[in-house]
């Protein structure tokens, strides 16, 4: 049996690389209803290490929304130096950048994929906790992200949920606070 059937499967997030975040968000928001978005001017890494570099993903602004189970995430990066997102989605191009998953047993699942040959392109900490990005563009087409479940992502995650249940279509972009 294929050891990657036994892992998490519960893709929570779909993420796509945008050139206009702002225009992005406006664009989910009247297109396609989802709101509100949660906007981050930075996205916060520490000890984050990009293929064998140091990288904090300076220079990239997020925003997050929940759409029904699933989160919709817009990365947009100011600069044309290579990173996990410039690998996937060149410059001034939108494009589907990776799925997440919300995982309790980290370390396998990290491990698991890498051992079926997809690499680790990022790792670093995230608000005290590890998220990384493997590369399974040759395979899937897109980058899976592992996020390392803790009680602060899941207050954000919850923060998010609950803005948009029985959202009015007001204030489509808030920041976190």
């Amino acid at each position: 049996m294929n050891p990657m059937i036994a892992l998490n499967r519960d893709f929570f997030q779909l993420c796509w690389v945008v050139p206009d975040i702002h225009e992005s968000m406006a664009n989910w928001t009247e297109k396609a209803g989802v709101g509100p978005f949660f906007f981050f001017d930075t996205i916060p890494f520490k000890d984050a290490n990009y293929r064998g570099k140091l990288d904090d993903l300076r220079g990239c602004t997020a925003a997050i929304a929940q759409a029904g189970e699933l989160q919709i995430e817009l990365v947009a990066q100011e600069d044309d130096r290579m990173t996990i997102f410039r690998e996937v989605v060149p410059m001034g191009k939108t494009g589907f950048h990776h799925a997440a998953l919300y995982s309790r047993n980290y370390e396998e699942q990290r491990d698991a994929y890498i051992k079926s040959g997809s690499p680790l392109a990022f790792e670093g900490d995230m608000m005290g906790s590890r998220t990384s990005w493997i590369d399974t563009v040759a395979t899937l087409g897109f980058m899976v992200e592992l996020v390392e479940a803790n009680p602060v992502a899941d207050m954000v995650f919850g923060k998010f949920r609950e803005a948009a249940e029985n959202w009015d279509g007001k204030d489509p972009v808030r920041t976190f606070g």
